[in-house]
């Protein structure tokens, strides 16, 4: 079943965040319509690949395109209507930046997937439910509301600005007109009354004068309450959902509303400017004792334009993924202090620019959150572990000597940031059963009190008997599903997490042939298969292969293996010992699907090994041809155990042997 297929059956609150999160990233129906498409590309590696990216937002039109011509034959005019407003935005969106689309896509299939595996939680996690509290939905709210009621002031006092131009053209048109008037008339009882109106303009307009600066007054208070309180706390809430965003949590679409909050409320703050300025000229114009403008203007004035810097510096984040080609040296980075490996060196990119808007001129600076930076690829997994521990462990996000002494986390928070790895990188996130293992593994290794785990028990000191660490042990296990069993674990077929004591709990009263797949703890990157069967006295048995790594399921895929893996039984026949998946789904129906299109002719029998592992080999027959009795390349042939050899030479002719390699299988 496609991802996109999965994503509709979820019930309506996770269909909601979908609905929401498409909303302002990427047009819901060119994923409806290009489903299965879309999930077949690698967005995720064309975000750091322009080319690649290039040729994919091409493909992305081309595939649009032959929509339109299907929809066009239906004579579907609306939908017609929408694809192509669509197309439209699409090229005009990313045309120039065509990485950018990479990135919205892949994040989009990312975001989709953490819905998927939180729809499999049983409970929400500590990170994700502070980033959803009611508390903080109130106070978006809350915000929204008084930017709207601050630009709402600000277009009543507009008018009232207007107005008083008005009253006082008018004024000044009687004025003057008094002033052209004869000596004779001025002593009229017509010219008292004009005296008189003039007069109460004087007086109208002074009121209002007075009553436009304390309105103004008051937006500029409010506004100054709303960004130093809420406002400022909003945007911190948003950098730390920034930073559980970057660890693979909730990707929550706050940013626009902010960006929407802010833009309303920098547009109010320059146009209260333009009112101070207009003021400062009707004052210029005509003024008289008592005349409310000098006194109040400047001082008003000053304010306003350091909210505005205020706000402007405030705004400046960065935001999309950053990715730096070549550090050919530290200056002009800021990094911590220090020895540290070069894992733990947190450095801070900083990005600097000047706007000039309407007559003000402000210099903005911004810094990235802590990076990383690594010479070779093997130090990517440690560092990936560091940029975790870093943002689940604190809200600063500047601190750069973090490492110097890094805080303990919580257990609860690590195994929720655990699952996130799972659902972004390899599509399936974990349960309740496999996170419980985890914890079991990560308490097991030192005291473990108050629900907190330490930085060195994670990521430096080495489990129990084994010559690597926890984070290097399950990021090989990432790594080993993304490149060789990702189907088999997207489709839920890898119980993956499980102890060998479990194991046979949950194997022991299952039919024989029922058979399981585990991870290994013992090899980096290992998995393996156990199946239960009866001895002759009705004795339960379970037997494990020793587990394959990359190196062994590079040569022949994971799932063929399982159709294909035979075992020497009785009187030396070989024999598939695997016939249901835990439970009881039949092998062929649970992979089938992901079987190569023929079973190979090479079948891999076993012989019992040590260490409690029933070792798996290869064994390879040739087919001899009649006009020929040269053996295939060692290229075409798999490796063989010597006492596999040994059973052959008893089965099969010497010519045929001769054709086999008798090189043992180098097992991990």
């Amino acid at each position: 079943m496609s991802q996109w297929n999965q994503v509709q059956q979820l019930e309506i609150k996770f269909l909601e965040q979908v609905d929401q999160f498409y909303d302002d990233n990427f047009p819901m129906e060119i994923r409806h319509l290009l489903a299965q498409w879309i999930e077949n590309q690698d967005w995720e590696a064309a975000s750091n690949n322009e080319t690649m990216a290039t040729i994919l937002l091409q493909n992305l039109l081309i595939q649009l395109d032959e929509q339109l011509g299907r929809v066009s034959k239906e004579k579907n005019l609306l939908l017609i209507h929408n694809l192509k407003r669509i197309r439209k935005v699409l090229q005009g969106k990313f045309h120039g930046n065509p990485m950018h689309v990479a990135v919205v896509i892949s994040n989009c299939l990312r975001e989709e997937r953490r819905i998927l595996a939180a729809a499999n939680m049983p409970v929400q996690g500590p990170l994700e439910k502070s980033l959803q509290s009611s508390s903080v939905s109130e106070r978006q709210r809350n915000v929204e509301h008084k930017v709207a009621a601050i630009k709402n002031s600000v277009q009543m006092t507009e008018q009232d600005t207007k107005y008083l131009e008005d009253l006082q053209d008018e004024f000044d048109y009687r004025y003057k007109t008094i002033q052209t008037m004869d000596q004779s008339d001025k002593n009229s009882a017509m010219m008292n009354q004009e005296v008189l109106t003039l007069q109460e303009m004087l007086n109208s307009l002074d009121f209002k004068r007075k009553e436009a600066l304390s309105k103004m007054t008051q937006i500029i208070h409010e506004t100054d309450l709303l960004m130093n309180n809420m406002l400022i706390e909003e945007l911190q809430d948003w950098k730390r959902r920034q930073q559980i965003a970057c660890i693979g949590g909730p990707l929550h679409n706050g940013l626009d509303q902010l960006q929407n909050c802010f833009t309303l409320l920098a547009e109010s703050l320059f146009q209260l400017r333009r009112q101070l300025e207009k003021l400062e000229e009707q004052s210029t114009k005509m003024t008289y004792e008592g005349d409310p403008i000098p006194v109040q203007r400047t001082h008003m004035l000053e304010r306003v334009t350091f909210l505005i810097y205020n706000l402007f510096k405030n705004s400046f984040v960065v935001e999309r993924h950053l990715q730096p080609k070549e550090m050919k040296s530290s200056a002009g980075g800021k990094g911590n202090e220090g020895c540290h490996m070069v894992t733990e060196e947190l450095h801070s990119i900083t990005f600097e620019t000047q706007i000039c808007l309407y007559g003000l001129t402000i210099d903005l600076e911004t810094s990235s959150l802590p990076v990383v930076m690594i010479s070779n690829v093997s130090q990517l997994p440690n560092a990936w572990a560091s940029i975790i521990w870093y943002n689940v462990s604190t809200n600063d996000s500047q601190n750069l000597v973090f490492f110097n002494n890094p805080p303990p986390a919580t257990l609860s928070q690590l195994l929720e940031v655990m699952s996130w790895q799972f659902s972004s990188y390899v599509g399936r996130g974990l349960n309740s059963d496999q996170l419980n293992m985890l914890a079991e593994k990560l308490t097991v290794q030192s005291s473990y009190s108050d629900g907190h785990l330490t930085w060195a028990k994670f990521c430096k000191e080495h489990l129990p008997g084994k010559s690597f660490t926890f984070w290097t042990w399950l990021e090989a296990i990432l790594d080993l599903i993304k490149k060789h069993i990702l189907p088999l674990w997207i489709d839920g077929y890898v119980m993956g997490f499980v102890s060998k004591e479990k194991e046979r709990l949950l194997l022991k009263d299952k039919m024989p042939g029922t058979f399981l797949l585990r991870f290994s703890e013992s090899h980096l990157g290992g998995i393996t298969f156990t199946w239960v069967d009866h001895s002759e006295n009705g004795e339960v048995r379970f037997h494990s292969v020793e587990p394959y790594n990359k190196g062994r399921l590079s040569a022949l895929p994971f799932a063929d293996i399982l159709r294909d893996y035979k075992v020497i039984m009785a009187e030396n026949i070989p024999e598939n010992p695997l016939k249901y998946l835990y439970p009881d789904i039949p092998k062929d129906k649970a992979f089938g699907k992901h079987y190569s299109s023929q079973p190979c002719e090479v079948s891999r029998p076993t012989e019992r090994g040590g260490k409690g592992y029933v070792p798996s080999v290869f064994i390879p027959i040739s087919t001899i041809r009649s006009d020929s009795m040269e053996p295939h390349s060692p290229s075409d042939l798999l490796p063989m155990s010597p006492s596999v050899y040994a059973v052959l030479r008893e089965n099969l002719s010497p010519t045929t042997i001769e054709t086999a390699m008798k090189s043992p299988y180098s097992a991990e």
